[in-house]
């Protein structure tokens, strides 16, 4: 079987997985973007030989530009172990200051909203070629509504089976997509080949030309349509983790060759039937599927639709990986994560899937066609290509690059950025306000999370363990009191040196006296590593007190049960720690006693002083909490004895009271 390490040594199997995995998105442009470039400058009546020449110069050098140096020859080196991405870029450049967390929040948020119109994008478009099959259009005609169908069903269909992992059809994907680039090739081939002078779009006075023609109505916003050949540019970065570097460098060169033969291809055939007028009759024309030959149009749309659920296969794993890396941040609420593959790659998050599904399937009842659904695609995703130059300057600072290149490289892609922003800004009124609420919805879930996290930790009260060791030992001998539980174990958010939160001692001196062989202090650190798995003991010269560090990486899922285990048999055989031999077992000679977990549920006072921004931000907070996973799903104590204790939260000042007593002779 092909590891996951395997895998990102360049080698053939990693070749093929990256085109599987990595290019679904990118891989499915063609299928809209000069369709979506000429319908919006008035069909085939709007269009000539200098107007296409133009765009296809602007496609080319798009390409060039954003995708092949901005992202394959630079974002690639900024890999987090292997791991890429703006959340992990995010890790790297973190200790520049704390506001780098608001890019990353604004990046990570608009590419899971942008993302939910791609398999939208992607699947209507490839269905609705089938109005290019004779039988199809002599029974249906241009009845949107059947295309509409087929594609509820199909993306139904795909959301389904996330349940059961996408491990056994991920090992078509790669060869599949092979043979679709090289479709894409050879169909372009086929009508570039009829008009070579297409070749002469590389040189980029066309495109420039075209900016500044009178044949584009658009003007500059026409970028807003070719921007749509590059979306898959940040899926690109985001997958590094999947495949390694090296297969992306040199699969990319082959993809790019495609898509540019494709789009050539599409431009020649533009050019030689711009004035027909049976074809300039054809509603919502796409020159994808019109260039086929008829006997190949049928195969062209099944081929097409098994790409774009490939793509949004991508997209949708995809999510699932920027969610879980944001959770493990503390940039959003903990929600069930499923690992239904042997690889931790194969994650499956139930909330997400279904919030992804409900969103596209609206999408494709209210939008209907796929070129309403263009007019909105790929506003948000300038945003994040945007927030990834940003945090990339800050990398290259702190990479050791000299300052005026970091300089250079900013400005560069980032005013070609900021221009295909503007002219993506027309879209808000035709369909981008989509994307662009959706964005804001897991913003503001992303700010709440952050800013409660900040005033929670800014009041905490914590108390040194140290003192209380005293109190803690002669409790565990008292026998006046029944044991509790042989190992008490506390899950802390914070633990510096023997500081912890003043809630735990007082849950086990004042709330309930718990008597017991062993008090355990856990602590979850996400490391900026994605897979490490260590920890760190401290027992303060006690062999009743154990405090622990975990270090997981943000990929690396919490099982803490499963750790303690192994933690507490290590600290038994370095004679650290006695050993707990149980007179009633199944296990013989079990060394090992019972185990609580106890977790502390938090409410807010109603004694608290706060401001009352703050004091919403934290009732919201506390609000969302409680339609996420529990904290025993997330830990991974589903099957461990687990108690919940309420204990108020009282952040800031707390309020006085002036009760006046009433004398009974008043």
């Amino acid at each position: 079987m092909t590891t996951k390490k395997n895998v990102k040594k360049l080698s053939a199997a990693g070749l093929l997985v990256a085109m599987g995995v990595v290019y679904g998105d990118i891989g499915t442009s063609p299928l809209y973007v000069m369709k979506a470039i000429v319908g919006d400058n008035g069909g085939l009546q709007g269009i000539n030989p200098d107007f296409v020449i133009g765009a296809v110069s602007l496609i080319f050098w798009t390409l060039t530009l954003l995708t092949t140096i901005k992202y394959v020859v630079i974002a690639l080196n900024a890999d987090n172990h292997g791991e890429g991405g703006i959340f992990s870029l995010y890790t790297l450049v973190r200790k520049g200051g704390k506001y780098l967390i608001i890019p990353a929040m604004i990046g990570g948020a608009a590419l899971l909203a942008d993302g939910v119109l791609t398999p939208a994008v992607t699947v209507t478009t490839a269905i609705e070629g089938l109005r290019g099959i004779p039988l199809f259009f002599e029974r249906f005609g241009n009845d949107q509504t059947i295309i509409v169908i087929i594609t509820l069903v199909i993306i139904l269909t795909l959301f389904m089976v996330q349940r059961f992992g996408s491990e056994l059809v991920g090992k078509a994907f790669g060869p599949i997509m092979f043979l679709w680039f090289t479709f894409l090739g050879v169909m372009g081939v086929m009508n570039f080949s009829q008009d070579w002078t297409v070749v002469r779009a590389i040189n980029p006075y066309y495109a420039i030309q075209l900016l500044l023609s009178p044949d584009n109505r658009l003007g500059l916003f026409i970028l807003g349509n070719v921007f749509l050949a590059t979306t898959g540019a940040e899926a690109l970065y985001s997958d590094l983790g999947h495949v390694g570097k090296l297969n992306i460098r040199l699969s990319w060169p082959y993809v790019k060759l495609c898509l540019m033969l494709n789009y050539f291809g599409q431009a020649a055939w533009l050019i030689n039937v711009y004035q027909n007028p049976e074809i300039q009759k054809i509603e919502n024309l796409n020159p994808f599927f019109q260039m086929m030959p008829n006997s190949l149009t049928g195969f062209g749309v099944v081929f097409a639709t098994i790409a774009a659920v490939i793509a949004s296969q991508a997209l949708i794993s995809g999510s699932f990986t920027l969610v879980s890396e944001a959770i493990k941040l503390k940039l959003l609420p903990r929600l069930k994560i499923m690992y239904p593959g042997s690889s931790i790659g194969q994650m499956y998050i139930p909330a997400v899937n279904f919030m992804l599904w409900l969103a596209c399937s609206i999408i494709v009842i209210t939008f209907r066609t796929s070129h309403r659904m263009e007019a909105a695609y790929g506003l948000s995703i300038t945003v994040t290509m945007l927030m990834t130059t940003a945090l990339l300057y800050f990398y290259l600072i702190q990479s050791g690059h000299s300052h005026w290149l970091a300089h250079l490289v900013t400005f560069f892609f980032g005013a070609i950025e900021i221009v295909f922003f503007l002219s993506s800004i027309v879209k808000f009124f035709h369909g981008g306000f989509v994307a662009v609420l959706i964005a804001l919805l897991i913003l503001t879930v992303m700010f709440i999370w952050e800013r409660g996290n900040i005033i929670r930790e800014s009041v905490a009260e914590d108390v040194p363990l140290r003192e209380y060791i005293p109190q803690l030992a002669q409790l565990r001998k008292d026998t006046s009191l029944p044991v509790y539980q042989t190992n008490v174990v506390f899950l802390v958010p914070n633990m510096e040196d023997d500081q912890i939160g003043k809630q735990f001692v007082y849950s086990i001196l004042d709330k309930r006296p718990k008597r017991a062989g062993v008090y355990w202090f856990v602590h979850v650190e996400v490391t900026d590593e994605p897979y490490t798995k260590e920890y760190q003991i401290e027992m303060m010269d006690t062999d009743f007190i154990v405090q622990v560090k975990l270090f997981l990486g943000f990929r690396v899922e919490q099982e803490i049960n499963v750790y303690i285990r192994q933690i507490i048999h290590d600290l038994m055989k370095e004679g650290r720690l006695p050993k707990q031999p149980q007179r009633y077992s199944l296990t013989p000679g079990r060394e090992v006693g019972d185990f609580q977990f106890i977790l502390i549920d938090e409410v807010l006072s109603n004694v608290t002083s706060l401001s009352k921004w703050d004091r919403q931000i934290m009732q919201a907070k506390l609000a969302i909490k409680k339609y996420t996973t529990s904290p025993e799903t997330w830990f991974g104590l589903e099957y461990s004895e687990v108690k919940h204790e309420t204990v108020p939260l009282f952040i800031g000042h707390t309020r006085k009271t002036w009760l006046k007593e009433r004398k009974e002779n008043e």
